[in-house]
């Protein structure tokens, strides 16, 4: 009996060395680096503008990261664009990049004032902005990974423009 006492003690110990291992994998996922390559205005109406906004991700891990999902919040100016999750999956490749895009609908009634200021300044010149989130990544054991980075950007209107001339 003493015998498979400490042979379960023993096992017991052995689980928990390993399960302790693997929980830990999430701290070997390096943060990637998360930057806003571009905000493309592409419909406005009265209820409305709708802009495209595209992300550059740097991994710097040696494995590829397969990302699940995306939380975001964006700031132009110090006014907050957007916010919200997308369940857009990708995977960046091992010490690469990649990229994604969000499209993101914002009601004018509530920020009218400010982001119309915004949207024509941003065409003109380089505007503040701030970027926060979390990628869920599709590893096991892995926790969320946060990011944050701030920049400017100019706005890219251009389609808009085309479509207003014709």
């Amino acid at each position: 009996m003493m015998e498979a006492a400490s042979f379960r003690n023993i096992a017991l110990s052995a689980v928990a060395c390993v399960a302790t291992g693997c929980a830990s994998t999430g701290v070997i996922v390096e943060k990637p680096g998360v930057s806003l390559r571009n905000v493309a205005v592409t419909d406005i109406d009265l209820d409305g503008q709708t802009f495209v906004l595209e992300f550059d991700v740097d991994n710097p891990n040696p494995f590829p990261l397969p990302v699940r999902s995306v939380s975001y919040g964006v700031e132009l100016q110090g006014l907050r664009l957007a916010s919200g999750e997308t369940q857009s999956a990708f995977t960046v490749p091992a010490q690469g990049d990649s990229h994604f895009e969000i499209t993101v609908d914002v009601d004018l009634m509530r920020t009218a004032p400010q982001l119309m200021f915004i949207v024509r300044d941003g065409i003109y010149r380089d505007i503040p902005y701030a970027l926060e989130g979390r990628f869920a990544i599709d590893v096991p054991f892995a926790n969320p990974v946060a990011f944050r980075n701030e920049g400017s950007i100019r706005l890219n209107a251009a389609e808009l423009a085309a479509d207003r001339d014709d």
